[in-house]
């Protein structure tokens, strides 16, 4: 990940974020940001305006939030807890899904929890993607549909690591095991995800 793959552009007439992912020498470089040591919340409701990229194998964009202070040496994922409420890959165009991780619940052991959702112009268009987030239960949405909803089942860290403040991620990566599942095709770098806006609510 490198900063300089991040700017501000103009899209449909407007400001817009852009995370770029292109070949630079014998790698690929892509864009990310994170509010880590700057905005972390607990609890509340967070959403994304985000047009991905077109599809192309080896793509991986993400909107998504880790829990802030942690050290992952005495609180390792997925025991920390992890909150997807965005991600597709190329290989599979305009899927989108939300997903969560923990100990109980996790892609390791094949137990996670996740809703997929064709919306046909998720790489053509803007689309809304959120969460909503209490002590209760997290709930993911797409244009404001309600897509996943996973209640907090009372058994403890195991299967609700999520008492505590996360920072919110957004990120265009290239590759990896789910990005790379169908290999990777470096001829449609390079390739650019971009975000109308970014915005978290929360009661006073």
């Amino acid at each position: 990940y490198d900063e300089a793959h991040v700017s501000v552009g103009k899209d449909d007439g407007k400001s817009v974020l852009i995370l770029t992912a292109e070949r630079k020498g014998n790698k690929i470089i892509s864009g990310r940001v994170n509010s880590k040591g700057k905005k972390i919340f607990k609890y509340g409701r967070i959403e994304a305006s985000i047009k991905i990229p077109k599809t192309a194998n080896g793509l991986w964009p993400a909107f998504w939030m880790m829990p802030a202070n942690n050290n992952f040496s005495t609180n390792p994922w997925p025991d920390c807890g992890e909150i997807d409420i965005m991600e597709e890959v190329g290989a599979v165009p305009n899927e989108v899904s939300s997903s969560i991780h923990c100990k109980a619940y996790n892609h390791m052991i094949g137990t996670q929890k996740t809703q997929k959702l064709n919306i046909g112009t998720a790489e053509s268009e803007y689309h809304t993607y959120g969460c909503e987030w209490t002590d209760q239960v997290i709930r993911f949405y797409v244009d404001g549909k309600l897509l996943l909803s996973f209640p907090n089942e009372g058994k403890g860290k195991d299967t609700w690591p999520f008492y505590y403040a996360f920072y919110p991620i957004l990120n265009l990566a290239w590759g990896g095991s789910w990005g790379g599942m169908n290999g990777v095709d470096e001829s449609a770098l390079p390739l650019t995800m971009k975000v109308d806006y970014i915005r978290v609510f929360q009661k006073k």
